[in-house]
């Protein structure tokens, strides 16, 4: 009995000591419909190689707007999370207030940091004065997805490559009798496709501190959205109806984030999915904005402890095995040299519709943000401007940059 009273005081000596050992670090990311399930996968993995580091996720971020604006307010309340998950379009006034924190004392501890995939073309979409504040997290593109069930009945026997083409298989659908023939993602975060139809003419928004909305390439994207919204009949769906819809198999065409395919393709009625590279104005684009996100170090925890797992967590969610779950589990593309050319050395092969995204990458250009303390504020000038357009609002597109380049102006930094 003395034996196995001691033996039993042992354990729990040892249960004791390895729970005064547990560090608990917070984090918070957005969209749980996409991610929830990759960090449910990633998690044994990084149980196993640091069982004292208990991850206590917060409520996830409706949006990047939301989580960038749940941040700024976070810091002002002393409640920051130790890591954050942030748009790759919303991390410099992060880095500006100083709420996003350096990484290059945690990666000077690094033995070959480089060997893990951060090599220096992944590092740069969150190098800002040339120090690393973030490590890029997954990247997507905009693409098609196509219910090829619909499109053959309806007699649409090709893929569209350009809008016009786009128009052409709505038209062809609605006489053959579908009523919802496309949603076109008008709504997604950051002003994504009117960056996305500025950058397939070589156009960026922003230019030397200015959002340039008076160019003929901001007014042609309003003309071809416009074209688009009223040619096609589209419906004014919020999107996370619009990504039902099409999973259910309900819409013909949807044009929105690769980023969404693991979703879609887990609650996929009974049809043939195909996904396509996204349609140019006339031609194939000459650039599309990469969206996605990375993870930022935003601690104010002054234990080293709780820095250290706060790092590796950070480190390992974006590592070559952490980022190869990012492309099993959604439509992102991992920026880890590890995981693209390594682990998931066959997955793309075997996986055609998460190929396209991987095609488009040569096309890739910056998702920029807008100039100033009020970035957030001109995305949203420009989602209302959009948002009447879809509606029958704004129906003369020359009137409506006017309006806007007018309003987002006054909201630009005067020095």
């Amino acid at each position: 009995m003395k034996t196995t009273l001691s033996a039993m005081a042992l354990v729990l000596s040892a249960t004791a000591a390895m729970a005064d050992d547990t560090v608990t670090i917070e984090f918070a990311y957005p969209y749980s419909h996409l991610f929830d399930v990759t960090y449910e996968a990633m998690m044994p993995a990084f149980k196993q190689a640091h069982p004292n580091i208990e991850v206590k996720f917060r409520a996830t971020y409706e949006s990047y707007e939301d989580g960038t604006n749940t941040i700024l307010r976070e810091a002002v309340s002393g409640n920051l999370p130790d890591v954050t998950m942030q748009g790759l379009n919303r991390q410099q006034i992060l880095v500006e207030k100083g709420i996003a924190k350096s990484l290059e004392p945690f990666i000077a501890k690094e033995a070959n940091f480089a060997k893990e995939g951060y090599h220096d073309a992944m590092l740069s979409l969150s190098t800002f004065d040339g120090d690393v504040h973030g490590l890029p997290f997954s990247v997507s593109l905009p693409v098609g997805y196509y219910n090829m069930d619909i499109l053959t009945e309806a007699g649409v026997d090709k893929l569209p490559t350009t809008w016009d083409e786009v128009i052409g298989a709505c038209e062809t659908m609605k006489a053959n009798g579908v009523d919802n023939p496309i949603f076109w993602g008008w709504s997604i975060t950051g002003n994504w496709f009117m960056q996305a139809l500025l950058w397939s003419q070589d156009k960026a928004i922003v230019e030397d501190g200015r959002v340039k909305l008076d160019t003929p390439e901001a007014l042609a994207a309003l003309e071809q959205m416009q074209e688009i919204f009223t040619k096609c009949d589209m419906q004014n769906l919020e999107w996370k109806a619009a990504l039902s819809s099409f999973s259910a198999g309900e819409i013909g065409m949807m044009f929105w984030s690769t980023s969404a395919l693991g979703a879609v393709e887990r609650s996929q009625g009974d049809f043939e999915l195909v996904t396509g590279p996204f349609p140019g104005m006339g031609e194939t684009p000459k650039g599309l904005p990469a969206g996605g996100n990375a993870a930022l170090f935003t601690s104010t925890s002054e234990d080293p402890k709780v820095q250290e797992a706060a790092w590796a967590w950070l480190k390992f969610i974006t590592s070559g095995e952490g980022a190869a779950e990012v492309a099993k589990t959604t439509g992102y593309m991992p920026p880890n040299k590890a995981a693209n050319e390594v682990i998931l050395a066959d997955f793309y092969e075997q996986n055609p519709n998460k190929q396209t995204a991987v095609d488009q990458l040569p096309l890739l250009r910056d998702w920029l943000a807008y100039p100033g303390d009020n970035g957030l504020a001109i995305t949203q000038v420009i989602y209302d401007g959009i948002e009447r357009i879809v509606t029958g609002d704004a129906t003369d597109m020359k009137e409506l940059q006017e309006e806007l380049v007018e309003e987002v102006n006054d909201l630009l930094p005067t020095s």
